[in-house]
């Protein structure tokens, strides 16, 4: 008797097999990374901007 869980599988496995090497599109991967080093680098540059006011702010 096949579970739910074993019928996913089993199509994950088909779907993997279907994928030749080589051919699975990554362009959604690339944008989101992309916009994950954008993120991280706004961010970086924001605590960087921070951190120098509180260094003046100080003195």
């Amino acid at each position: 008797m096949a579970t739910t869980h074993d019928t996913a599988r089993n199509a994950h496995a088909q779907d993997m097999r279907n994928d030749a090497a080589g051919t699975v599109d990554a362009t959604n991967h690339k944008r989101t990374f992309d916009g994950f080093v954008k993120f991280l680098a706004w961010n970086v540059a924001a605590i960087a901007v921070v951190l120098i006011f509180l260094a003046l702010a100080n003195s």
